[in-house]
C-alpha cells in the first residue's frame, strides 16, 4: 500500500492498513509542502523580526514569559525534546508507534505548523525505512498533546534513543502470517537510532525554530490508540453477533425476538443493524425449526432476547466514537497555529485530548458491554440447569471437567474489564506550575480501552468456542446458513472436545480465528456482508 498524506483525507481504514503493514510506504502530497512552506516562511519572517511567539522565542509552559535569543532557538528546541523525553513503563505496541508517526505527518501536512517542509520528509524517509522507535508508554497526561510520547518518538529521529527496524516488507502487526506477530517473533535487534539511521546514510534530524514544538504538540499517542481500537471493534460488534446467533442456537433458543417488527417500533440504528445480523445468521436453521411447536420456554433470558438491544447501543455508542476519530485524524493540533493568509499566529488548545478522552470513555463502555453479555450467553451453555445439555457440555463430567473454567476466563477478563471501565477523562491533575491546570487523560484512557479491546476479543472467543461444543449435541440437525459457516470454520480449526486436554491452546486458536477475521470472512462469503 502507498498513502499520501495531505492532511485532510485519512481515513481510519488506511491509518489501520498502514500502521499493521510493513510494506506500506506514505509520502507527501505536492499540495501538503505548499501548505508547510507557506507557513514556514511566515516563521522565518516574524525570526527576522524578533518577534514575541510561544515556543519560538520563549521558553515553554510556565517558561512562557522568559524571551530567548535569536542565537539560542535551535538549542531551545533541541533541549525541549531531550527535557520531554520523560517517559516511563513498558514501550508501546509497535503498530500504535508507527500510527503515531503517520498521524503527525498528517497533521502538519496541513500546513498550519511552520514547520520546514524538508523536516516532513525526513520523517516520511524514517518510516519507510521501516524504523520503530520505542517509545515508552506512560507519562502523557493528555494535553499540552502526548508531549512525553511524541519527544520520544523525535528523540530517535535525532539520533538518540534506540529503536527496530523491520527489513522484511511482508511482516503484519495483526495477520496470519505469524504465530505471534509481534517484534520478537523476527527476532530483530534493538539497535541505537544513531547506528540504525548510519546504516542507511541518513543524518540526524536537526530542528530550528519551532519545529520541537510542532513535533510534540499533538495527540498522536492517544489518537493512534483510537484508531486502531475503533477499527478492530467495528470487526467485533459483527463477531459478537455471529457468537450470539451461535449460542442462541446451541441453547434452541427462538429468534422470535429477532423479529424486525419489533425493532422498528424503537428504531435506533445499531438495534436494527444487530437484530437484521441474528435474522440472517439464523435463516434456515434445522435446530431452530426443531423445536418451533414443542417446546415449554415462552421466552429466552436476557443474554438472548435482549442481544439487540445491547449489541446495537454499543454499536451506536462506537459510531459517535469514529465520527470523532475520523475528526482528530485530520486536524491541526498543535500550539501555536499559524495562519499565512492573515499572517498571524494564534496561540491556543487544540492539543487538548479531551475529544478523545471521552471518545475511548465511552468506546471502553460499549467494548465492555459486549464481553459482558458474551459472558452470560457462556455461563447459560456450560450450566446444565439452564442449558438442558449435558453440565460444563462434557458427557463424562466428574473425570472431565469439560468447559468448566474457560468460563471462569471469561468471567475473569469481563470483571477486569468492568474495573478499566472507569472513566479516566473525569480525573485531571495540574502540571507546569499549574499553568496547565485541567489535563484530560486521553492517553490514559486509551490505552486501558486498548487492553479491553484485547479482553473482548478474548471473551468472543471463548464464547464462540463454547457454542461449537454445544451445537455438537444437536447433531445430527444443522445451524443456519451464517451459524454453520462460523461453525463449520471453528471446527476446522478445533476439533470437539470429548476428554479434557489443555484448554488454554483451544482458546488461543478461537483467539486467532478472531483477530485473523476467519471467522467473520467466512460468514460473509456465505451469506453477504453483515450489517
Amino acid at each position: 500500500m502507498s498513502l499520501t498524506l495531505d492532511g485532510n483525507s485519512l481515513t481510519i481504514e488506511q491509518l489501520y492498513v498502514a500502521s499493521t503493514d510493513a510494506a506500506t510506504k506514505i509520502s507527501l502530497s505536492p499540495k501538503a509542502k505548499k501548505a508547510m512552506q507557506r507557513s514556514r516562511a511566515l516563521v522565518e519572517e516574524w525570526l527576522e523580526k524578533d518577534e514575541v511567539i510561544y515556543g519560538v522565542t520563549t521558553g515553554f509552559g510556565e517558561f512562557a514569559n522568559v524571551r530567548i535569543p535569536f542565537d539560542k532557538i535551535e538549542e531551545l528546541q533541541t533541549n525541549l525534546i531531550k527535557s520531554h523525553a520523560a517517559g516511563a513503563g513498558d514501550p508501546l505496541p509497535p503498530e500504535i508507534v508507527r500510527a503515531m508517526i503517520i498521524l503527525r505527518v498528517n497533521a502538519l501536512a496541513k500546513g498550519f505548523s511552520g514547520i520546514r517542509p524538508e523536516t516532513v520528509e525526513f520523517i516520511v524517509k524514517f518510516f519507510n525505512a521501516g524504523f520503530v522507535p520505542v517509545v515508552p508508554s506512560q507519562g502523557s497526561v493528555g494535553s499540552s498533546g502526548d508531549l512525553v510520547q511524541l519527544a520520544h518518538l523525535v528523540l530517535t529521529m535525532m539520533g538518540k534513543g534506540k529503536l527496530y527496524q523491520f527489513h522484511d516488507s511482508r511482516f503484519k502487526f495483526h495477520g496470519s502470517k505469524f504465530e505471534n506477530p509481534r517484534l520478537e517473533t523476527l527476532n530483530l535487534k534493538l539497535e541505537k537510532a544513531s547506528t540504525a539511521l548510519k546504516k542507511l546514510n541518513l543524518s540526524p534530524l536537526k530542528l530550528t525554530a519551532k519545529e520541537g514544538l510542532a513535533l510534540i504538540n499533538g495527540t498522536q499517542m492517544m489518537t493512534a490508540f483510537a484508531g486502531l481500537i475503533i477499527h478492530e471493534a467495528g470487526q467485533l460488534t459483527k463477531l459478537a453477533d455471529i457468537a450470539c446467533a451461535l449460542s442462541v442456537e446451541a441453547l434452541k433458543g427462538t429468534d422470535t425476538a429477532f423479529d424486525e417488527r419489533i425493532h422498528k417500533l424503537r428504531p435506533y440504528k445499531g438495534q436494527l443493524a444487530s437484530a437484521k445480523n441474528l435474522r440472517a445468521l439464523m435463516k434456515g436453521s434445522e435446530i431452530r425449526e426443531s423445536h418451533r411447536f414443542n417446546d415449554d420456554r415462552v421466552q429466552d433470558a436476557y443474554s438472548l432476547r435482549c442481544a439487540p438491544q445491547v449489541h446495537g447501543a454499543s454499536r451506536d455508542a462506537l459510531e459517535y466514537v469514529v465520527e470523532k476519530i475520523s475528526i482528530e485524524i485530520n486536524s491541526a493540533n498543535d500550539n501555536p497555529l499559524i495562519f499565512p493568509k492573515e499572517k498571524q499566529h494564534l496561540e491556543g488548545g487544540n492539543f487538548h485530548g479531551q475529544p478523545m478522552a471521552l471518545a475511548m470513555d465511552f468506546a471502553a463502555i460499549a467494548l465492555s458491554e459486549l464481553a459482558n453479555i458474551s459472558e452470560r450467553r457462556t455461563e447459560r451453555m456450560v450450566n446444565g440447569a439452564l442449558s438442558r445439555l449435558p453440565r460444563f457440555l462434557t458427557q463424562n463430567g466428574g473425570l472431565n471437567s469439560g468447559l468448566m473454567i474457560a468460563q471462569y476466563t471469561a468471567a475473569s477478563l469481563v470483571s477486569e474489564n468492568k474495573v478499566l471501565s472507569h472513566p479516566a477523562s473525569v480525573d485531571s491533575i495540574p502540571t507546569s506550575a499549574n499553568q496547565e491546570d485541567h489535563n484530560s487523560m486521553g492517553s490514559i484512557a486509551a490505552q486501558k480501552c486498548w487492553r479491553i479491546l484485547k479482553n473482548v476479543q478474548t471473551v468472543l472467543a471463548i464464547e464462540l468456542l463454547t457454542a461449537a461444543q454445544a451445537i455438537d449435541f444437536h447433531a445430527p440437525l444443522k445451524c443456519g446458513k451464517g451459524t454453520n459457516a462460523a461453525y463449520q470454520t471453528i471446527r476446522k480449526h478445533i476439533s470437539h472436545l470429548d476428554d479434557d486436554r489443555i484448554l488454554h491452546d483451544d482458546i488461543q486458536k478461537s483467539l486467532a480465528l478472531v483477530k485473523e477475521g476467519r471467522v467473520l470472512t467466512s460468514v460473509e462469503k456465505s451469506i453477504g456482508i453483515l450489517s
